[in-house]
């Protein structure tokens, strides 16, 4: 190595490839090397490339830990009130599982954003206006609507948190589209923290056990319980203050799943025709098959949200277009099949609130599609696409909160 970087120091692209295929071993030889290379640019620049902190993981200030531990605790308390108050966990879970997390992440970046008294007011009046509405609703074991308040709260506390996430700068579209690529890498953050945690956990009951010492109960009922409450805050705290974790991670997760998606929902919709089932027949069907339809609508926006600023490549377009078309289609068989269900048996709470979510996302999948393929006409940038689907984000906002404190009332507690 060192020889090669001596016969190199004037050749910057050389530098770069040996650098790429193995940094540890040019970096030690190059710090080595860097005393004796004087009157050199190059070399200057690549010292203080190779010495610039920013490669490390920054874990912030201390204030900032102290801040992250706090809300971590917060979160953690919260999910064990079953255990600190009498409440029976059948009743608290379903109904608070969102507010474990959402007001910890709220609170982080509300005072990261430093937002105004009147923002930091809507955004908690929201949350403890969903925390005492969704107890106070009566504990019906067949209530429909209970079931879909509980499934369109954590929604409405997500776009809440984008809220918190915008800051001041509501209408920006680049900022809402910074919290859908936010919302892509904290999953991907959160899923890595998890699988390591879940690594060491195995590991810690196992070593205690080889002693005799029985660890189960106590580490799954707190420790475990603190460990999953914290892991999305603290990953949320990484990639604010080291992007570069997830930055290049999220672009090729979606850049590999759009294709494998696309070609996914062709052969699912060919074996459909061959399998004998259907969504108009079928209601476990017609579910799935809207789980799937919000599943690749997720993937879309991500990938537009991890494209949008940066220059895209033609084929990754089509992909986006044709994954766009195949989604309506979906989404078409879908809409038909809850009209079919509406005029044969009536309307009931899930068919209207899945009626009026494939409606919306009917029409965001029109929208997107149109820009996109404007883009591949080359008469818009891909920016645009970005900006279609940031402008329709409070469309999902209402129709949550409709589902979530309307429907209860519409439709009697059924």
């Amino acid at each position: 190595m060192k020889e090669e970087i001596l016969s190199n120091l004037a050749n910057p692209a050389k530098l770069e490839r040996l650098y790429r295929a193995d940094k540890t071993t040019f970096k030690r030889t190059f710090r080595s090397l860097y005393p004796e290379l004087t009157n050199s640019n190059l070399a200057d620049f690549w010292n203080e490339r190779l010495s610039f902190a920013g490669e490390d993981v920054f874990w912030g200030s201390n204030r900032e830990l102290l801040f992250v531990i706090a809300v971590s605790l917060f979160a953690g308390l919260i999910a064990k009130l079953p255990v600190l108050i009498p409440v029976n966990e059948d009743f608290f879970y379903p109904r608070n599982i969102g507010f474990v997390v959402f007001p910890a992440l709220c609170a982080y970046f509300v005072w990261r954003n430093n937002l105004s008294k009147t923002k930091i007011a809507f955004i908690a009046g929201i949350i403890l206006f969903g925390a005492v509405y969704i107890n106070l609703l009566p504990d019906l074991k067949t209530s429909a609507t209970l079931i879909l308040s509980c499934i369109h709260l954590p929604l409405v506390l997500w776009a809440t948190l984008g809220f918190a996430f915008v800051g001041e700068k509501g209408n920006n579209t680049a900022r809402r589209l910074g919290f859908l690529r936010y919302s892509g890498d904290l999953v991907v953050m959160t899923a890595l923290i998890l699988l390591a945690g879940a690594l060491m956990s195995v590991i810690t009951v196992g070593l205690f056990e080889l002693i005799g010492v029985d660890l189960k109960k106590y580490y799954f009922d707190y420790v475990a319980i603190f460990g999953l409450s914290a892991a999305p805050i603290v990953g949320t705290h990484l990639t604010q203050t080291n992007p570069q974790l997830v930055g290049k991670v999220s672009p090729v997760i979606a850049k590999i799943f759009s294709p494998l998606v696309l070609i996914m929902l062709v052969i699912y919709l060919i074996a459909i025709a061959y399998s004998g089932k259907n969504p108009y027949s079928d209601r476990e069907f017609l579910m799935v098959f809207n789980a799937l339809l919000v599943g690749v609508m997720a993937i879309i926006f991500f990938s537009v949200a991890e494209t949008s600023e940066t220059e895209s490549h033609r084929a990754g377009v089509w992909v986006l277009f044709l994954l766009s078309i195949i989604t309506a289609l979906v989404n078409g068989i879908a809409l038909s099949a809850i009209l079919f269900r509406i005029s044969a048996w009536g309307i009931t709470p899930n068919r209207a609130a899945v009626l009026g979510g494939n409606v919306f996302i009917l029409i965001n999948l029109i929208l997107v599609t149109g820009q996109l393929y404007k883009v591949l006409s080359k008469s818009a940038p891909i920016s645009g696409v970005g900006k279609v689907i940031s402008q329709y984000l409070p469309v999902y906002f209402v129709w949550a909160l409709i589902v979530t404190f309307l429907f209860p009332l519409l439709f009697w507690f059924k």
